[in-house]
Order: structure tokens, then C-alpha cells, then sequence
């Protein structure tokens, strides 16, 4: 390989050609690359991580389905409270149809991929609205004859998925 190397003892000629050295093949040693140790080691912490961390993103789902369902829930429950202001303040009226009617965003058919509104009951002074989870969750609003509402979450499929028991409020 040739190339122009500026000569500065030759002031008549600004460049001369010279030779460079070719680049030696250089032989490959120990101190090279990654032994297999380190390799295995790298594995190891990676692995560890892992172990942590995925129980960890699994839990996230199992909170982000409860609280879609809660979502729902709250939704119908405010469904619910407008129906019975249209109606003189009663609740015989609240049903499934009578909350889609009102609010089309409420899911009332069976789903696998999103929570809906299972069941709903009423009476002319109280009702109860429930919303299962993707998971089979089971969570319930209902707001008793004296005002008193209650949330209660009912995990009859995985029982854990209530605050970790297969009952409990929310």
C-alpha cells in the first residue's frame, strides 16, 4: 500500500511516496475475549434479575384487570345514582339493559378480554351492581335501603385475587 507522506527534509518536492508498512496479523492471546466463568456469571445475574422481576410485572397484571373491573363498578354505580334522580329517587328501574341504555361504554355480554357487568339487582330504596373481572374477580357495589354502600370484592376462580384472600373490600 502506497500513500503521500508530507516530507519535510525534501523542500523542492512537498510529497513523496513511501512505503508503509503492512499491518501484521496480530495472534490472538489470553487476556482476549470472555473466559467461560465470566460468561456464566453475566447468565447468572441476568437470570437473577429476571426472577425478580417477573413475579413483580405478573402482579401488575392482576392489579390492572381488579381495577378495570373497579372501573366498571364505580361507572355503573354512578349509572345507577342518575337513574334513581330521573326516578324520584327510586331504584326500581336499575337493570343491565337500563345502564347500557344510559351509558353505552357499560360491557353487560360475558367477555374474556375485558371486564363487564355481571349482575345488578334493585329494589325501590336500594341496589347492588357487580363487575367480574378477566380473571373471574367478582367486584360489588351496593348501597343499602339506608344509604350505606358497600364495596366487596369476591374471588370465587383463583382465590387470591381479592388483596390476596378469596373475599374482602375494596
Amino acid at each position: 500500500m502506497f500513500s503521500y507522506v508530507p516530507r519535510s527534509d525534501r523542500p523542492s518536492a512537498r510529497y513523496s511516496l513511501i512505503r508503509l508498512p503492512r499491518r501484521t496479523t496480530r495472534r490472538l492471546t489470553e487476556a482476549d475475549g470472555f473466559s467461560l466463568i465470566e460468561l456464566l456469571v453475566v447468565i447468572l445475574i441476568i437470570g437473577v434479575l429476571a426472577g425478580i422481576a417477573i413475579p413483580s410485572f405478573l402482579s401488575q397484571t392482576t392489579k390492572a384487570v381488579n381495577t378495570q373491573a373497579k372501573e366498571l363498578a364505580r361507572t355503573a354505580e354512578t349509572v345507577a345514582e342518575t337513574i334513581a334522580t330521573a326516578n324520584d329517587g327510586s331504584y326500581a328501574t336499575v337493570s343491565k339493559a337500563e345502564l347500557h341504555s344510559n351509558e353505552p361504554n357499560l360491557l353487560v355480554t360475558p367477555s374474556k378480554r375485558e371486564a363487564y357487568l355481571s349482575a345488578v339487582t334493585s329494589t325501590p330504596t336500594s341496589y347492588s351492581v357487580t363487575a367480574t373481572a378477566t380473571d373471574g374477580d367478582e367486584l360489588t357495589i351496593s348501597k343499602s335501603a339506608t344509604g350505606t354502600v358497600t364495596r366487596t370484592c369476591v374471588s370465587p376462580v383463583s382465590k387470591t385475587g381479592c388483596s390476596g384472600g378469596a373475599t374482602s373490600t375494596w
